[in-house]
């Protein structure tokens, strides 16, 4: 065999020589931009604010934005809602990122599921939606703990939202993981990320001035590039602006518009103006009004703002559900937490149907497409700048079906109309479930992990739970022992329901911080159920602790030697119920209690609405999934299940029902969210 070699080849050694030095005078002859995707060199920019306009590459651009929270709708219904946003006439998607959610426990990430933040911003660019996205760290957003999760809380010194070491060892850690997902995301990068918020109403809270400069630095040190945003209200603008940072507004009444003038010039000259949350209605709270906000007055604020030359976002468009536990609350001079549904009064329902509101705005933001603007404008709204596949467009996230992005992305050549409503979801009125099964919580006991054993009651947040992150969500259930009766003093949060025993004789609440212990005889087993209502989610949150906070007094003397367990009801907590500890419901169930039944659907399952006449409180799971809190006290009368979490044929229904429990669940096809209060 031959054996080649660059010494028995001297005319080799050569050639490759010259090759190699007509290769490098080739490639500095190139002209490498034109060897960029076509879309990407289109991309320089971004969207900027120059002077008074938004401009996105060399296009005046208005943004018509409506808030949707991915992680209060059903993953299978993204789609649907945002094709709704996109016939409505809006050109971007804002959303919010819950940190709580996606680190439920220290250095354990979950982007998966209903929690797919790169999913839904994609399926939002597919639809021909820009995002603005808001990731925190806090969100506020009528969620637990402004969505910061609650193991922050472990630390005695905790000061949340500033720069004390422990709270920003744990943001950075979150943007590590999160930011990755997100850069890919953005528009300069190819993807429907416009802009990015700093943070969320810090001028409200405002107090470290070192802190909003971090998140900045934060975010653009792990590569977000795209224009960046301050959200606040009037009585927080002047406080949350940030140098190099453009400052947005939020508001409701058209008496506040002076503002949109009056106080962004003031805090930043003339820059493009934006109300970044138009309240389309508000937020419930247990024991209160249903909150509205009368469509006419929506459509007058709405084009007055509009009018005044600023851009906008309709906070929100669909409001979805809290589902689960992730409510949050208020507490100015009564503690409030909020209901299960986040209806919010929107644009679209609480099951995204299509509402006055929806009507009115689609007429109104069509009559804009349709002649605004003319013929040759360079002013747009949704500008296109390319047609190719998803491939091309989100080369790492390849789907199969190839989409127009320059029909999808600009609705507002002169005179289009806008793309159909979709049809709207079908509804159905299930038959009533009598549950036919029951296990109280004193039986079911046994059926859990072994208690924590104290001297002192611990908090939710510092049990030995959860791989050490403590316990977040649910019920924590207390025992001790004592042998005397008297005055039962404690510091409860939330809610606290005593027993004697297994008898309850009432609740430790805010208000109600003493009950009198009855009569007994010898040694009694006290019991207090806790249940963590929501943590506040806006004002003062460092001392959102839940469960018993301190020590616990029968006759000014503390008692001791308690026995916790950990009730978060997670899927997992269901799976150590067999179906043979499950008992007939007897004629006089012993309370709280476990009630099981079964929903039968005979046909593709679609959204219904359950109704707990003559139950008192609880919670209901559906298949393991947790629906979230009913009471009585409203204002909410029904709980949205999605037909999408059912399964043709045998359904699994489970209520935990705290005191009292009606004969059957009920369905019905339509909300019924209580008494209504029109919103001044």
């Amino acid at each position: 065999m031959t054996t080649w070699s660059l010494r028995r080849r001297p005319g080799r050694a050569l050639g490759l020589v010259l090759l190699g030095f007509f290769t490098l005078l080739v490639l500095r002859r190139l002209d490498w931009s034109n060897l960029t995707r076509p879309w990407l060199r289109r991309r320089q920019l971004g969207l900027q604010a120059k002077d008074q306009n938004f401009m996105l590459e060399d296009s005046t651009f208005w943004i018509f934005g409506g808030s949707v929270h991915y992680f209060r709708v059903p993953k299978e219904y993204w789609r649907d809602r945002l094709l709704k946003m996109k016939a409505c006439g809006l050109n971007t998607l804002t959303t919010y990122v819950p940190w709580n959610l996606h680190e439920p426990e220290r250095g354990r990430f979950d982007f998966s599921g209903n929690l797919d933040l790169e999913a839904f911003v994609l399926t939002a660019a597919e639809i021909g939606l820009w995002v603005i996205l808001r990731p925190g760290p806090y969100i506020c957003s009528e969620i637990d703990l402004g969505g910061l999760p609650s193991w922050l809380l472990q630390d005695s010194g905790m000061r949340l939202r500033t720069t004390y070491k422990g709270f920003t060892n744990a943001v950075d850690l979150y943007f590590d993981h999160l930011m990755p997902r997100v850069v890919p995301l953005q528009y300069k990068h190819g993807g429907p990320i416009i802009a990015v918020q700093v943070e969320n109403e810090y001028g409200s809270y405002n107090k470290d001035p070192t802190y909003m400069p971090y998140i900045k630095k934060a975010l653009e040190d792990r590569g977000i590039e795209e224009l960046l945003l301050t959200s606040d209200n009037k009585d927080g603008l002047s406080s949350g602006a940030v140098d190099g940072v453009l400052a947005t507004i939020n508001l409701q009444s058209q008496h506040d518009l002076q503002l949109l003038s009056t106080f962004l010039f003031t805090v930043q000259g003339a820059r493009p103006k934006m109300v970044m949350e138009y309240w389309t209605g508000w937020f419930d709270s247990w024991g209160g009004t249903h909150n509205i906000l009368d469509s006419s007055e929506v459509l007058k604020t709405v084009s007055a703002i509009i009018d005044a030359g600023s851009s906008i976002n309709l906070y929100m468009f669909h409001g979805g559900t809290n589902f689960g536990f992730i409510n949050g609350a208020m507490h100015y001079y009564d503690y409030k937490s909020h209901v299960t549904s986040y209806d919010y009064d929107a644009v679209l329902t609480e099951a995204g149907d299509y509402t006055a509101k929806y009507l009115q705005l689609r007429d109104f933001f069509g009559s804009i497409s349709g002649t605004w603007p003319a013929t040759g404008s360079s002013t747009t709204m949704g500008p296109c700048f390319c047609s190719e596949t998803p491939e091309e467009f989100f080369p790492d996230h390849p789907t199969s079906t190839p989409i127009d992005l320059c029909a999808r992305m600009s609705w507002t050549r002169t005179g289009t109309p806008l793309p159909p409503p979709p049809d709207p979801l079908p509804k159905t009125a299930y038959e009533s479930v009598t549950p036919a099964f029951y296990l109280s919580l004193w039986d079911a006991l046994k059926y859990m992990e072994a208690p924590i054993n104290s001297e002192q009651p611990v908090n939710m947040e510092n049990l030995p739970v959860n791989n050490g992150n403590g316990q977040s969500f649910g019920y924590t259930l207390y025992e001790t022992t004592i042998a005397s009766s008297g005055v039962l003093s404690a510091f409860v949060r939330d809610r606290g329901q005593v027993f004697v025993n297994t008898v309850s004789i009432g609740f430790l609440d805010y208000k109600r911080k003493e009950i009198n212990i009855p009569l007994i005889q010898g040694y009694t087993t006290l019991r207090i159920l806790v249940e963590n209502c929501g943590r506040v989610n806006y004002g003062e949150i460092d001392n959102q602790r839940k469960g018993l906070i301190g020590n616990i007094y029968l006759n000014d003397s503390p008692l001791s030697k308690f026995r916790i367990y950990s009730l978060d009801m997670k899927k997992s907590f269901f799976q150590r119920f067999s179906f043979d500890e499950w008992n007939k419901v007897p004629e006089a169930p012993t309370f709280p209690a476990f009630f099981l039944g079964a929903l039968s659907v005979a046909l593709s399952p679609s959204d219904t609405f359950m109704k707990l006449e003559g139950w008192e409180k609880g919670v209901v799971f559906i298949n393991g999934q947790n629906l979230g809190r009913y009471w009585n006290i409203g204002p909410q009368e029904t709980l949205y299940l999605p037909g999408t979490w059912l399964d043709q044929g045998i359904n699994q229904v489970i209520v935990f029902e705290e005191k009292m429990a009606g004969s059957v669940i009920q369905f019905t096809e339509t909300p019924h969210l209580g008494r209504s209060r029109y919103i001044n």
